[in-house]
């Protein structure tokens, strides 16, 4: 239902347009009225109505008052119809300044008119909400794609430097940074086993938002989500000495510490990893935050790694970097055979290091934190998997021993071998589909095999399969007809050269692409050129 506020100063007039339009038929929903402006200004903040009908002069603030106040913070919401009087009508050129939807005289206010302008004023909140809903799902798309971006760097994912830097370009990520450091981080509260799981995320939530907002004035960083008690700072430093970067790193977690104790009466527990020079190294001071996190104590609530000795330092038994490439390939891939030969090696680790408790949790929740970001839906898809869990995929966290971990890798595996099953076939469709489109929208671009790969995180020989089985046409013969029809809609539509045409789209050379036009079309581009 779209929300309507009607303010007035008359009585009279406020039950008159309650009382001239069935309301339900336009999905219309009345939240209130209002006797002037200020009253109204209130409301609005309280109620978020999307369309307010206002006469123009009331005592205190008038109508037009009120929708210049809403336009000048900028406002898209809600959008005004004006009631004005014969002697105020000057009023409505002001008015239409302020993105007013329509103006009315009270004298000869009738249901069809009113009616007729309320569709406008629906038209115009529709719009909003389309153009709204499209761009908060843009963000959101891109969010996710740099969440998977930092899951991959954290955990050491990237194939070559090639296809970081490509995923970089294309996600306009900073780096121009001269150093690096990653602090891990759990929000701990005496109070969390009390509460209900709903209270305990929504806790988590509004902790890790106000986390993120704080820290970003102190220093530039991105803050990324583990699990449900868990998050992530990757601090991205200027030229500054060890002991400089550690004072500006100490003070800013100590005053988001303090922020978030005053605001939600909840601690943070910070580790920070060693300072690294390049973002391929990022990983390496994100394993170190984890491996010292045991080692903090209530007394010491942020501790960096240059203050743990290197007899302190635990050594990770269950390392993740082993698995990259297969990880990569089995996720990227949706290779279930692959996927379940991971699991079941990783849980044979666990099984001959069963005192690791700690470290084995750690690990596991590696592997469902890939799991969440890196699949499509994986949110949706992991939440399938553990549906008869009371928290679903977050009952990791509840786990209490290495033999209980197991059994979860083991739901985890088999579900996912199962989904991976299922979708295959229109999964690797569905990759062959979007990178035709790619080469579509790329085409005046100089094309390789490894640089349309690296764009979607596969391999190159396995999107040369894939282009084989699931398309008509192999994969460079699809780009070389891609840029001979761009070429032939150029030749009938511009004035281009053919050595300029050639240059356009990427070709190596004139003569190259004389020969791929020819291949393609039958034609030499010059008697292509002369028969149009």
């Amino acid at each position: 239902m779209i929300k309507l506020l009607i303010v007035d100063d008359e009585p009279l007039v406020q039950a008159g347009i309650k009382s001239m339009l069935n309301w339900d038929e336009y999905n219309v929903s009345i939240v209130g009225t209002a006797s002037n402006g200020a009253i109204a200004y209130d409301m609005i903040n309280e109620l978020e109505p999307e369309i307010v009908i206002t006469d123009v002069k009331m005592p205190v603030m008038s109508g037009l008052a009120l929708a210049k106040k809403c336009h000048e913070e900028n406002r898209e919401l809600p959008c005004f119809i004006i009631l004005t009087s014969y002697e105020d009508f000057h009023f409505v050129k002001e008015a239409i300044t302020y993105q007013v939807v329509d103006y009315l005289i009270k004298l000869e206010l009738t249901p069809e008119s009113l009616g007729t302008t309320l569709e406008r004023a629906i038209a115009r909140v529709e719009e909003y909400r389309k153009n709204n809903i499209t761009a908060s799902s843009s963000v959101d798309s891109v969010s996710l794609l740099k969440a998977q971006f930092f899951t991959r760097l954290l955990l050491n994912l990237f194939e070559s430097e090639q296809q970081f830097q490509t995923q970089v370009d294309n996600l306009n990520i900073d780096f121009q940074y001269d150093a690096f450091a990653v602090s891990y981080v759990e929000i701990f509260s005496n109070k969390l086993s009390q509460m209900a799981p709903d209270k305990r995320i929504s806790l988590y939530t509004s902790s890790l938002q106000m986390a993120s907002e704080l820290i970003s004035k102190y220093v530039p960083c991105h803050v990324l989500s583990m699990d449900v008690k868990h998050f992530c700072i990757i601090f991205f430093l200027k030229n500054r000495s060890a002991s400089e970067a550690k004072e500006i790193l100490q003070n800013a977690l100590s005053q988001v510490s303090t922020m978030l104790f005053n605001y939600y009466s909840v601690n943070i527990y910070a580790s920070v990893g060693s300072v690294v020079n390049t973002p391929f190294q990022i990983a390496s001071s994100y394993q170190d935050a984890k491996q010292i996190f045991s080692k903090i104590t209530p007394s010491k609530s942020i501790l960096f790694f240059d203050e743990i000795s290197d007899e302190e330092a635990l050594k990770n038994v269950f390392n993740m970097s082993l698995f990259r490439e297969d990880i990569r390939k089995a996720y990227a891939e949706f290779n279930e055979s692959s996927l379940y030969d991971i699991f079941t090696n990783i849980m044979g680790l666990f099984e001959n290091q069963s005192a690791h408790y700690m470290q084995a949790l750690d690990a596991a929740g590696s592997i469902l934190y890939l799991s969440l970001s890196l699949l499509n839906n994986g949110e949706q898809t992991v939440s399938e998997i553990f549906a008869d869990k009371p928290n679903g995929y977050r009952s990791l966290y509840e786990l209490t021993s290495v033999e209980q971990i197991i059994e979860y890798m083991k739901t985890l595996r088999d579900g996912l071998c199962e989904i991976f099953r299922e979708h295959n076939k229109d999964y690797k469709n569905h990759i062959v589909l979007n990178v035709k489109k790619y080469i579509n929208e790329h085409v005046k671009e100089k094309l390789t095999l490894n640089k349309v790969s690296e764009s979607f995180n596969i391999s190159p020989n396995y999107l040369s399969v894939l282009f084989s089985k699931y398309s008509d046409i192999g994969f460079s013969d699809y780009i070389n007809q891609c840029k001979i029809e761009a070429a032939k809609k150029m030749m009938s539509e511009s004035d281009y050269k053919i050595y300029e045409i050639s240059d356009i789209l990427g070709f190596e050379s004139a003569f190259y692409f004389s020969r791929v036009f020819k291949k393609v079309t039958g034609l030499s581009p010059r008697d292509y050129k002369n028969v149009q």
